[in-house]
């Protein structure tokens, strides 16, 4: 009897398991056919972005231009889902749960060499904006990360692109990936929470976080890319991170679609550019200032020399990254990149045109 309500309580579960990836799956076409209104949509064009952490000061442009109402102004519906970390941000659009993912440009060269086809459309950045911390218990003996041998590092998640940054700089500076350890603590208040209890060490982290671990007197900064100039000292070059990367064939059939994303982040990237932190941070939802406006406005003007203002791909950017991966990635390491295919600048530079226009 026990046997056989087992096997009645294994098929439920298997069929309860496949309803919810139908489900999942009806839900992406029904998306994607809504944005599909092909040349020409109208107003109301559905396309649903998964963002690599929604309230992180990186990922910023994808909230304000919500909250500047381009979106609406192009006629689109946009959806914007958060993710703690950017690599799941990856994993929701090649699933195809969304059409868009903003998060981290590195992730289309690592994907593209796993067989997946997918592009950059409008490049946020031309700096990482990560940002290095140290426990105050181990500020003493981790100065830089020539002493990463043997600690506990944290990033958002294992494959994310603080994931990768981290074995770089490691590797960079003579330590090998297998001589430290590498821990999935996402960001915000799990962050601190790990460098305060000491579950970690060291960490990546972008700001608002940095900015709390800071006022907590939590941990020193001993890495900082938050700027172009940070980005050329810890990387060697320009390191194209935050981005809004689709599949390059969702982005070939949905054309119209795309560029009206495109024109809707060029005109938030240069509404950035004019204006200052604090009045970036009074457009975007108050609870991401988590009580203290002061502390927050802060953290976005430390972020603000990472953005680009026309969402255009920063010169040698593109081998910055490949160079980058390529140091500690076995699986990029041998493979053949195609930069051309990770990037596209064909949507940002109609949409320089049109506002020019």
């Amino acid at each position: 009897m026990r046997t056989i309500a087992r096997h009645a309580s294994l098929t439920a579960a298997c069929l309860l398991a496949l309803t919810s990836l139908t489900a999942c799956a009806n839900d992406a076409a029904n998306t994607a056919s809504a944005g599909s209104g092909g040349q020409g949509d109208g107003k109301g064009t559905k396309v649903k972005i998964m963002v690599g952490g929604l309230d992180k000061v990186i990922y910023l442009p994808a909230m304000l231009t919500q909250r500047l109402g381009y979106f609406d102004a192009e006629g689109l519906d946009v959806e914007l889902l958060s993710e703690p970390a950017g690599v799941q941000a990856e994993t929701a659009l090649v699933s195809g749960q969304v059409q868009g993912a903003v998060g981290f440009y590195d992730h289309t060269l690592d994907l593209q060499v796993k067989g997946k086809s997918v592009e950059s459309v409008v490049q946020f950045s031309h700096a990482p904006g990560e940002v290095e911390v140290v426990s105050t218990k181990k500020a003493g003996t981790v100065t830089s990360p020539k002493d990463f041998k043997g600690t506990k590092l944290g990033v958002t998640g294992l494959g994310s692109s603080t994931d990768f940054l981290t074995k770089y700089l490691a590797v960079k500076n003579g330590v090998s990936t297998n001589e430290f350890t590498s821990v999935a603590v996402g960001a915000g208040p799990t962050f601190v929470s790990a460098l305060q209890q000491g579950s970690i060490d060291a960490g990546m982290t972008t700001d608002p976080t940095v900015a709390t671990v800071l006022s907590k007197k939590a941990g020193k900064v001993i890495v900082d890319m938050r700027t172009p100039e940070g980005s050329q000292e810890a990387l060697g070059g320009p390191y194209p991170s935050s981005s809004l990367y689709m599949q390059t064939d969702w982005v070939n059939q949905h054309k119209d679609t795309v560029q009206k994303l495109a024109d809707a982040f060029v005109k938030t990237l240069k509404w950035m550019s004019t204006h200052s932190a604090s009045e970036i941070a009074d457009k975007m939802p108050a609870d991401y200032a988590q009580g203290d406006g002061a502390l927050y406005a802060a953290s976005i003007k430390n972020t603000l020399p990472m953005f680009t203002d026309d969402g255009v791909m920063p010169q040698d950017g593109p081998e910055t990254v490949e160079r980058v991966l390529k140091a500690f990635n076995p699986t990029i390491k041998n493979a053949t990149v195609d930069l051309d295919k990770t990037y596209t600048t064909e949507f940002v530079k109609k949409a320089a045109e049109n506002s020019a226009g």
